[in-house]
């Protein structure tokens, strides 16, 4: 028999409690923690670094589901719990979550700490624009509530924040209605002109009913694959195996049928095309074999992070991932850039919708940046090992001068003028001093 409501809730009130105490104990001390918690790190610091080395803060057990309401189409969720588990919980009523990201393994505070998109993004931006409050502690060990309601000045800055405001210990989230089976239609362009305009048509703000999902994967220049999903009242089909990556089998124009748990995590058996790193696991017979054991975001990232000092063996420097994102109206320019540039492929690309620039944005920044649409383009492990070009500095800097803005969960290389000149300054100053004094 599963928990009671009100036996998580004292959970969680006690888990809380103890996190807040071991923060004031660490603020007291002058010690600089870090937080051991639920789940893969995907982003930096990563396991082996440093400063995973000196004291910590357990939040490993905020990792239950604590309500979903049905008839509000909400949930309520400790920031450790998984995505797959939310999802399969949800789906009982009929129900997702607004913006589900595409590894089974993301969190639901690494999601809003992060700021996780997918491909429910056109309509609904990030996982944090349909989040309805958060349960933070503070630096100082105070537990607040957060939400539109109640500071939203401080509300609207932790998303993004990658955990430097405060330790996240729950979240409540919108769901929307969801059958249980999904049709896929991949439409394939020869040319970047008629992709961006499909891209565009779809994902207009006033277009209203199917697709669900749009997102597109660009397997080369002249190979450019739109991915639009749609829920159907179809049977739901057996469960998906994976026998051929994903990105893989999307390079054709075609059509088929997938579960919704399937569809929502059809990236995660191959950390997207992490797995082509060992070209092997791309094979169908090795993942016949030893798919269950090997394959899977967090069983990939893990494996990568554990021989990463003999994979850096004859590289300068650490390959290349990284979003980034433009305004409608400059992709096809950032497009070009990369494919002179950079020319790695696939370039997994996902329209993101949001009401207005955020306020940990600066102003000038974010009006410049200012669209109805932005497209979020991802570049996941392009080489980077040439002595005199550092793409990683470069495509920063393309990417500034494009009024767009880029991820912090890879390398960075930003003056402190230039970080400032992208984000608000003395927003983000202010919030530190209240909710994070002491720098803990």
């Amino acid at each position: 028999m599963p928990p009671s409501p009100t036996t998580i809730e004292r959970s969680h009130r006690t888990l809380v409690e103890e996190v807040a105490r071991s923060v004031r104990d660490h603020a007291g001390r002058g010690t600089t923690p870090h937080i051991t918690k639920a789940g893969q790190h995907h982003v930096v610091p990563l396991p082996g670094d440093s400063r995973f080395r000196g004291p910590a803060i357990d939040t490993s057990g905020l990792c239950n589901l604590v309500a979903i309401d049905p008839d509000e189409r909400t949930f309520t969720a400790e920031p450790g719990l998984s995505f797959n588990d939310l999802v399969n919980a949800t789906l009982e009523y009929g129900l997702i979550p607004k913006v589900v990201p595409e590894l089974k393994g993301i969190t639901v505070g690494g999601a809003v700490a992060g700021s996780s998109l997918e491909s429910m993004s056109y309509r609904y931006g990030g996982l944090h624009d349909s989040c309805r409050g958060y349960e933070v502690v503070t630096g100082t060990g105070e537990v607040l509530r957060l939400s539109h309601d109640h500071r939203q000045d401080l509300f609207d800055l932790i998303h993004g924040s990658y955990g430097t405001l405060g330790i996240i210990t729950e979240v409540t989230g919108e769901l929307v209605p969801a059958t249980r089976t999904v049709r896929l239609d991949y439409h394939r362009h020869d040319h970047l002109a008629s992709f961006t305009e499909e891209l565009l048509a779809v994902s207009a703000a006033d277009r209203e009913g199917p697709p669900e999902f749009v997102d597109a994967i660009v397997h080369s220049p002249t190979n450019l694959v739109l991915v639009l999903g749609t829920f159907v009242d179809d049977p739901p089909p057996p469960a998906e195996r994976w026998l051929t990556p994903f990105y893989r089998r999307s390079a054709t124009g075609h059509s088929e049928l997938l579960r919704t748990e399937d569809y929502l995590f059809r990236y995660d058996a191959d950390c997207h095309w992490l797995a082509r790193t060992v070209p092997p696991l791309e094979w169908s017979p090795v993942r016949r074999l030893v798919g269950r054991r090997l394959l899977g975001a967090d069983n990939l990232i893990a494996a990568f992070g554990r021989t990463a000092k003999l994979m850096s063996i004859g590289k300068r420097r650490s390959d290349l991932v990284c979003d980034i994102f433009v305004p409608q109206r400059n992709f096809e320019a950032f497009f070009e850039w990369h494919r002179t540039n950079i020319d790695h492929w696939p370039l997994w690309v996902v329209p993101y919708r949001t009401p207005e620039p955020y306020p940990w944005m600066a102003t000038a920044h974010g009006e410049a940046m200012s669209d109805d649409l932005y497209i979020d383009c991802a570049i996941y492990g392009a080489p980077n090992n040439d002595r005199d070009r550092d793409l990683s500095a470069l495509l920063e800097e393309a990417v500034f001068d494009l009024d767009g803005i880029k991820t912090l969960i890879g390398r960075n290389h930003y003056t402190e003028e230039r970080f400032w000149q992208i984000y608000n300054r003395d927003t983000h100053l202010a919030a530190k001093a209240e909710l994070d004094p002491n720098g803990l």
